[in-house]
């Protein structure tokens, strides 16, 4: 014999108290909460925004190659420095015109907004950037010897 709590008929479910609404809320909105600073801390918004922008193109624009090398530095791993504090020095190798490389100064500012605020500029390392071949080197770690990102 079935027993039905008071309030409900047969073929209807047993009211639910608010503890068990509240429960129920926490168990649905707690992982999403989770989910959600996990990508916010693993910068995947950033990645995938690089990702479907970044094209053969752009490394011929300076502004793109300068969004895309500020989300590498700080993806994955090669300065701890906040994406805006870097700034990107771009000293263009022969014509402007021609496919050719371009030296890359990473600066670190020091302004209200970012560490140490002395005004000062602080250069992390430099990078090679061939446009045609679509290779980037870094000196980071060994000043004047270029290898490949990390």
């Amino acid at each position: 014999m079935i027993r039905l709590r008071s309030g409900s008929t047969p073929g209807q479910r047993p009211k639910r108290t608010l503890r068990q609404h509240v429960v129920r809320r926490l168990l649905m909105v707690l992982p999403l909460i989770a989910l959600s600073l996990y990508v916010a801390k693993s910068k995947l918004p950033e990645k995938l925004v690089d990702h479907y922008t970044f094209n053969d193109m752009s490394w011929f624009n300076d502004s793109a190659l300068i969004q895309h090398l500020r989300t590498v530095v700080t993806s994955n791993g090669m300065t701890d420095v906040p994406a805006n504090c870097l700034l990107f020095i771009v000293n263009v190798v022969g014509d402007e015109n021609v496919a050719g490389t371009a030296n890359i100064d990473v600066m670190e500012k020091h302004s209200k907004s970012c560490p140490k605020p002395d005004g000062s500029l602080t250069k992390l390392f430099a990078l090679q950037v061939h446009r045609a071949a679509r290779q980037i080197l870094t000196d980071q770690g060994s000043p004047g010897t270029f290898h490949p990102l990390p």
